[in-house]
């Protein structure tokens, strides 16, 4: 895919920002809420309580919401979480929304020349599927899927890597009542976007095996391939078991896969400046570091009691492999997409 560039963000790159009374650069694209532990991880989102704007403030969040659109989805996946939240806001948009748009913009001012790169394969479509739970305003949870087409994945082999033709970045509609809920909705959602990636394939001339899906989530996945009674999973959104019927009718094959070499944990949620610096190469093309495999990560029941450096470059508590960022000669950002 050819350079895209987003219009109009001519500003000096990078600045430095206040939000949350800590000082953050513009290599986040969304303000980080401070960290919580224990039981207070699971309370959901702090009520936005700063004065609402104007009209006229409401439709300039609008307008970047729009504008930014296409260029997220069609190149600079990394946006995708923080438009997703602005778009959630804009139509009760406060100062802070305004304070967010200003972040976003200043992100992708500060990396201007995001590329994907794609490689040819077998055409057999691939998807990650995630969900991050009461990550979401009011309650809600985020559904996130990562799409690209590559080969049929192999057990105990690496995955061959290709650019994504979509990234899934959704707030559920419903308030999932567990996580095990929301990762079967971001399934739903993963699942009916495969059908339409299906489709479109086989009329081209692509015939599709079962589409393999990657699902971290044991419960999420038993319930996919009808390997559990479902009598206590009544509370669930009914919709949400049509996943079923898709295993059943062999369109796609859900398997459960460790979350740390899942793709679709980045736009499922947000993340510190660290790691969104680790994880633009896995996302976007970038010439001094060049991923075309993902390397299989170690099931969690294994990991108990490691100490120190996990095999292939994954680190503990931190999804997909650490790629060490090279200096290119006559760069000022080692974390700058390249043209």
């Amino acid at each position: 895919m050819g350079q895209h560039q987003h219009a109009g963000l001519h500003k000096e790159s990078p600045r430095k920002i206040q939000t949350y009374g800590t000082e953050k650069t513009t290599t986040l694209t969304f303000p980080l809420c401070p960290k919580k532990y224990g039981a207070a991880a699971q309370e959901p989102l702090p009520h936005d309580d700063s004065a609402k704007l104007d009209k006229k403030g409401i439709k300039r969040i609008q307008q970047l919401v729009g504008t930014i659109l296409y260029y997220a989805r069609s190149v600079d996946t990394t946006a995708l979480m923080a438009l997703s939240q602005l778009g959630s806001e804009q139509s009760v948009a406060t100062e802070k929304t305004l304070a967010d748009a200003e972040h976003l913009l200043d992100y992708l001012a500060t990396h201007p020349n995001a590329t994907i790169r794609y490689h040819a394969s077998d055409m057999i479509l691939n998807n990650h599927s995630d969900a991050s739970y009461l990550s979401a305003s009011r309650g809600r949870s985020r559904a996130g899927g990562h799409f690209f087409l590559g080969w049929i994945p192999r057990k105990h082999h690496p995955i061959r890597l290709n650019g994504q033709i979509l990234s899934l970045c959704e707030i559920l509609k419903f308030v999932s009542s567990s996580a095990a809920e929301a990762e079967l909705g971001a399934l739903f959602l993963n699942t009916k976007q495969a059908r339409i990636f299906r489709l479109a394939l086989e009329e081209l001339g692509h015939p599709q095996p079962p589409t393999p899906v990657h699902c971290d989530n044991t419960t999420a996945t038993d319930i996919a391939n009808d390997t559990v009674k479902k009598h206590r999973s009544r509370s669930m959104e009914k919709n949400y078991f049509w996943v079923t019927d898709q295993v059943r009718r062999k369109h796609i094959d859900v398997r459960h896969h460790p979350g740390k070499e899942n793709l679709a944990d980045y736009p499922s949620k947000n993340h510190d400046a660290s790691h969104h610096r680790d994880v633009r190469p896995w996302m976007l093309h970038i010439e001094s570091v060049l991923p075309i495999t993902l390397p299989r990560a170690q099931m969690p029941s294994t990991l108990r009691g490691c100490v120190g450096t996990l095999e292939d470059g994954y680190l503990r508590h931190a999804p997909l492999p650490r790629i060490p960022r090279r200096k290119r000669a006559g760069s000022r950002n080692d974390s700058r997409t390249s043209t």
